[in-house]
């Protein structure tokens, strides 16, 4: 088992702690009837910063607290299982796979693997939610778009939108804070 440094497990601690601040925080900026994940720029920088393990862990957090401070209600309503399954699969995996992005890429372009991992998370996360939508809860959101188009709803009503909003403040805030703790670090070695 790897043993985890005190500089990651210090990092980890204040990003775990600015994920559930901000997922609290968060719930005062809505987009339809969800609101914008601004926890997925933490989750990008832990991954970035402090590997897959960190990543995996800041978006089950995430999950955690999505299900604890009430954001999931309405789903819970209908399917508990669905809907704490797609809830903390959608965090955790959006922390693991823009955790393994990064990795991929960051011998080859550090810069380029936060911007990947960036993209990633948000992708990962909406794209769970939507796929827990189909699975668990078609009936109900065919019912919450009153009969209307589907699509629309989904759009409009299911976080696509907000789905844009956090794509492009995780491309452009996590690769300036990760470009930042970096340059820290740097100065710290000369």
């Amino acid at each position: 088992m790897k043993k985890l440094s005190t500089r990651t497990l210090t990092i980890g601690a204040a990003l775990t702690a600015l994920v559930i601040i901000l997922q609290f925080m968060g719930a005062f900026i809505r987009f339809g009837m969800f609101q914008v994940s601004l926890v997925l720029v933490p989750i990008v920088i832990g991954a970035a910063v402090g590997g897959v393990g960190l990543g995996t862990w800041l978006g089950f957090v995430f999950g955690m607290v999505v299900l604890l401070n009430g954001d999931a209600a309405s789903f819970l309503a209908i399917d508990v299982f669905g809907t704490i399954i797609t809830v903390l699969l959608k965090g955790t995996f959006a922390g693991l796979f823009s955790g393994l992005a990064y990795k991929a890429l960051e011998n080859k372009n550090k810069y380029l693997a936060v911007v990947i991992a960036a993209i990633v998370c948000p992708v990962v996360n909406t794209g769970v939610f939507l796929l827990g939508c189909f699975t668990f809860f078609m009936d109900a959101i065919k019912e919450w778009a009153g009969g209307g188009d589907l699509v629309m709803f989904f759009i409009t009503g299911l976080g696509l939108i907000n789905f844009v909003f956090e794509l492009l403040f995780n491309i452009i805030l996590s690769p300036a804070i990760v470009r930042l703790l970096n340059l820290k670090e740097i100065k710290k070695v000369k």
